[in-house]
């Protein structure tokens, strides 16, 4: 037994999962043991107002590079990837130039489309995140790339000391939303100047200018990257923000708040044990096409071990949610609690399908990403609908929430998995 335990760990895959694991677990303890005094300092309304500005970050933030980043694990030589690299950045800076100057002559018409009325000031932080995010997605790809997987693991642990341990430290004394919002916004940005810092010693210069015409023909390539997937997770974005404006402007600031940190603590499972097993997975089942493995059973083990694992944190939440949240957040937070409870289930398949996401660009079926999430978009906004006008309860519409974002999950892995088949066939 010991003897399989240890041929287990030695594997690549697993030791390069362990790692960004490991990273991603002392993170979320860190975040675990400040947040508490983040939800105690600033109140559900002030948590709320900035769960409303990170709805906006969140849908700017995947299109910052219109996806291209994703492409750079793709090539066999780093050549290839370093084109990428330069053609995702100049795409960057464009978005971020372009972003400027639509807040500069129409940021309050924005601010009332989205009834985000009370953060409309601080919409000129988006060119700043913008800007960060594209960058800090390019480096970390880079460095997925490369394996250097213990870079990605430091700037993980790093980044919430220094922002939540920020919010603790100005909330002593200033206890306002817009010291939540500022340093949300400065999280990507963070998180770029640690991988930034350690990428240079590390994994050489990525950066060597390449012509415009080398630019476009690979621009050309990689085409399906913004044409299907930047759509795709803009519309997956606006799914996951969605619920936060509209509780918002429904029931109030403070719903808003309690579905912001429901959302926050429900992403620590997703964060420790799905992205992790995510990032080695991608180059993996990309490995694997090229060398006509089977994908099936390689689709198939990383789901059902992430089935396993993922029963114990959600179904925790489903059983003592609401009492859990009263003890570690405060009696205001009870609410966050039931939400939690209802929302596992949805998380709980978003958790096992991480593997199916991640194989879809290698599987080239982004088209059908773009119009999976396009419907999940359509049915969640339908059942938050039902929720709020038949029953006039933010419990039941996230019920409602729950339910169909768990439905889409487990059809989307049938689906890749389906897909994988055909694959192997050929």
């Amino acid at each position: 037994m010991k003897q399989l335990v240890d041929n287990f760990l030695k594997k690549k895959f697993v030791k390069n999962v362990l790692i960004i694991a490991t990273g991603t677990a002392m993170a979320q303890v860190v975040t675990f043991l400040l947040l508490p005094i983040v939800t105690r300092l600033y109140g559900p309304e002030a948590y709320g107002l900035m769960g409303t500005f990170l709805a906006i970050v969140t849908v700017i933030i995947p299109i910052a590079a219109l996806s291209y980043p994703i492409a750079i694990v793709l090539p066999k030589g780093d050549d290839e990837a370093k084109i990428i690299i330069k053609l995702s950045l100049i795409i960057t800076l464009i978005m971020t130039i372009l972003s400027l100057i639509i807040l500069l002559f129409s940021y309050k018409q924005i601010a009332t489309l989205i009834q985000a009325e009370e953060i409309s000031k601080y919409l000129f932080l988006i060119p700043l995140v913008i800007l960060t995010a594209g960058y800090m997605q390019v480096i970390k790809q880079w460095l997925i790339r490369k394996n250097e997987f213990k870079i990605v693991s430091k700037a993980t642990i790093l980044q919430p000391i220094l922002t939540n341990g920020g919010m603790i430290f100005i909330g002593l004394f200033y206890p306002i939303a817009s010291v939540l919002i500022v340093i949300s916004a400065l999280k990507q940005g963070v998180t770029a100047l640690l991988m930034h810092l350690s990428t240079k010693k590390k994994s050489g210069n990525f950066m060597k200018m390449k012509s415009k015409a080398t630019l476009i023909k690979y621009a050309k390539k990689y085409y399906d990257f913004p044409m299907y997937r930047a759509p795709e997770v803009l519309i997956s974005a606006v799914s996951k923000s969605m619920p936060i404006f509209f509780l918002g402007s429904l029931f109030g600031p403070s719903v808003a708040g309690f579905y912001t940190l429901c959302r926050s603590v429900l992403n620590q499972p997703i964060g420790l044990i799905g992205s992790s097993v995510g990032e080695v997975f991608y180059p993996r089942i990309a490995k694997a096409h090229k060398n006509n493995e089977n994908l099936v059973n390689i689709l198939t083990k990383a789901t059902l071990a992430l089935a396993g694992v993922g029963m114990l944190p959600f179904g925790l939440l489903v059983i003592i949610g609401p009492s859990l949240f009263e003890v570690v957040f405060g009696k205001e937070w009870v609410i966050a609690g039931e939400f939690a409870r209802w929302l596992s289930i949805e998380f709980y398949f978003l958790l096992i399908s991480r593997p199916s996401i991640k194989a879809l660009p290698v599987l080239s079926a982004q088209r059908f990403h773009l119009f999976f999430t396009t419907t999940m978009l359509f049915l969640k906004a339908i059942s938050l609908f039902c929720g709020y006008y038949f029953f006039e309860n933010e419990i039941i519409a996230v019920a409602f929430l729950a339910i169909i974002g768990g439905l889409m999950y487990f059809s989307l892995i049938i689906f890749t998995l389906t897909i994988c088949k055909k694959f192997n066939k050929k």
